[in-house]
């Protein structure tokens, strides 16, 4: 899958509390968005592939430190836009076992004024190659600004450039299943690489099997589906061809951005060249390292046997 110009990931990163011993937790940055740019990050070399971080944050210390943070770890922030009367959300993990879950406070996030400039949007997009975005990031837009979003990727289609699309599927998130389900089913016709989660897509559209959700996606037009499924093989369906990627086996301790990591695996390894089945076991292979780590990101140096380009 030859890439030519940036990558571009849009959405929202959040301020992540995450659980440590004694009771008490950790304030890290994350979101899904980013943590799927981060493993991107963490195997492609930033003088080979610039890779753009798409959102808006606040003009207050915790969105400054937030700014600091992705441009310290060589994510390009010019994307990043800054609005006086916002701030940045914020998430608490809980964890029962390894299986986690989340709390949100997100009601004043830039982020979700992110497509509401259609200057800003399409400036943020110029040069791009390959955009990635999840149902997160279309659950938090208002309609119009969601609308405008895929007006953009649809003219990003139009020039050659390829979008990755991850349902990411949060109810809670949602007014209603039945506005959940149609905005996801647009985020799949504008996709060109569709990633989602079969339990996920299993409860929302009733799939049978993983065959049948990337059959589901295929008739949207998407022609390269990862359907992910846990600690169970990957179906990859590329085209014609159809075949499952075994997982890693992993002794998990914090399950906090698995998807989001082994999309990053993933994307990595289809942006320099590799073969999809190839692309899967990659993305394998990196989330069960993530997995066995507390919160979303780990250093990116633990990755670097597995960097691709």
């Amino acid at each position: 899958m030859p890439i030519t110009g940036d990558i571009a990931s849009i959405g929202e990163c959040m301020v992540e509390l995450a659980p440590i011993e004694g009771g008490f937790y950790r304030r890290g940055f994350a979101g899904d968005t980013l943590n799927t740019a981060w493993y991107m990050r963490a195997l492609l070399s930033p003088a080979a592939r610039r890779i753009r971080y798409v959102s808006a944050v606040g003009t207050d210390g915790l969105s400054d430190s937030m700014v600091e943070f992705l441009a310290a770890n060589a994510l390009d922030t010019r994307s990043v836009a800054r609005l006086h009367d916002r701030t940045v959300g914020l998430y608490l993990i809980t964890l029962a076992g390894a299986e986690r879950s989340f709390t949100y406070w997100r009601s004043m996030s830039a982020a979700r004024l992110l497509a509401a400039d259609p200057g800003r949007l399409a400036a943020a997009l110029d040069g791009v190659g390959l955009v990635y975005l999840s149902g997160i990031t279309l659950a938090i837009l208002e309609p119009d600004d969601r609308s405008r979003l895929f007006v953009a990727l649809e003219a990003l289609r139009q020039r050659g450039g390829e979008v990755a699309f991850d349902p990411n599927i949060r109810p809670k998130l949602w007014s209603d299943r039945a506005t959940m389900a149609a905005v996801i089913t647009e985020g799949y016709r504008v996709a060109t690489i569709a990633l989602p989660t079969f339990p996920d897509d299993a409860e929302l559209y009733g799939d049978e099997s993983p065959a049948v959700t990337a059959s589901r996606i295929a008739a949207l037009g998407v022609g390269e589906i990862v359907v992910k499924n846990g600690a169970a093989p990957a179906l990859v369906r590329f085209g014609q061809q159809e075949f499952m990627v075994p997982a890693v086996e992993a002794q998990p301790v914090d399950t906090t951005g698995a998807g989001d990591s082994f999309n990053g695996g993933y994307l990595a390894a289809r942006i320099a060249c590799r073969e999809p089945s190839e692309a899967a076991a990659l993305g394998h292979a990196v989330a069960a390292r993530v997995i066995c780590l507390r919160g979303a990101l780990a250093d990116m140096e633990l990755f670097a046997d597995l960097r691709v380009g």
